[in-house]
């Protein structure tokens, strides 16, 4: 019987070893950053209507502080500036677009607050900035508590439309999905206010006479930051190494001279406004 068994033993064995043999080896894991270089481009979502950050010039290029950017990282990345490719979002499309993989990268402007670190990955942060509201200068509105019995434009998923609907869900906001429309809206008269991050009204106020901003800001100065997928740990590493590199260079800097300085007020401090090399001091 021993000797039966024996010769059994020794079959049932290689045929567990022919088993394991044949489970199918896991793929590695693909790296982000070889499939951008696969693909011979960068993705990234930017605004068109909100200069001095993202906009469309008289020649119908891609322009800003917010886009430049992403024509950096394409150089440093792949070589080449051009290799780019710029996605059109508005302030409610950015998250979506990344969860949907319609883009690598955000580069429009993006206040980080804790409700959209939940949903995305924000590397360090490249500028600064609080809400504020906009006003007429023939306005009775003297501070922001006046704004509870009157109508405030927002922009929808703005870091102003988010505070307000938290902070003060009594008042009455009307909303639109442009930066462009909203302040055509408060040309027309159609509000009483447009809140919104105060680097771009202070902008539109210089280029657009008859308005002021109002002292008052709705929170507290929080930072921007590019954005990117959940998870997407390896391209959020690369933008926070490039960042520190681009710091070295003071290239935030040039592209505040370039884009920014001309709409500010002269005695505004560049670092006020920007974060070189990623290093927030919140």
């Amino acid at each position: 019987m021993k000797k039966l068994l024996l010769p059994l033993l020794a079959v049932a064995l290689l045929a567990g070893c022919d088993k394991k043999a044949e489970e199918p080896v896991k793929p590695a894991a693909v790296s982000y950053i070889d499939k951008i270089k696969a693909r011979d481009k960068l993705i990234v979502g930017v605004f068109t209507d909100k200069p001095p950050f993202g906009f469309v010039n008289e020649a119908g290029r891609y322009v800003g502080f917010d886009t430049d950017i992403g024509r950096q990282f394409a150089k440093d990345l792949l070589g080449d500036e051009n290799k780019v490719e710029f996605v059109a979002v508005e302030p409610a499309s950015r998250i979506p677009f990344l969860q949907s993989d319609k883009v690598d990268l955000i580069l429009a402007n993006m206040t980080v607050t804790p409700e959209r670190k939940e949903a995305v990955d924000f590397t360090n942060p490249n500028l600064k900035v609080a809400v504020q509201a906009l006003v007429p200068n023939n306005s009775a509105v003297k501070s922001l508590n006046d704004l509870a019995t009157r109508t405030t434009i927002v922009t929808t998923g703005t870091t102003a439309d988010i505070w307000l609907t938290k902070n003060h869900p009594d008042w009455k906001l009307l909303k639109f999905e442009k930066n462009s429309e909203s302040l055509q809206a408060l040309s027309a008269g159609r509000g009483d206010a447009y809140a919104q991050d105060n680097l771009v009204l202070f902008s539109w106020a210089k280029q657009n006479p008859g308005y002021r901003v109002l002292e008052e800001k709705l929170g507290d100065e929080a930072p921007i930051a590019p954005a990117v997928k959940k998870g997407n740990i390896e391209l959020r590493d690369w933008v926070n190494a490039e960042l520190v590199k681009l710091g070295e260079e003071k290239f935030l800097l040039k592209l505040y001279d370039q884009y920014v300085r001309k709409e500010l007020s002269d005695d505004t401090k560049p670092e006020s406004v920007i974060v070189e090399g990623g290093k927030w001091q919140g």
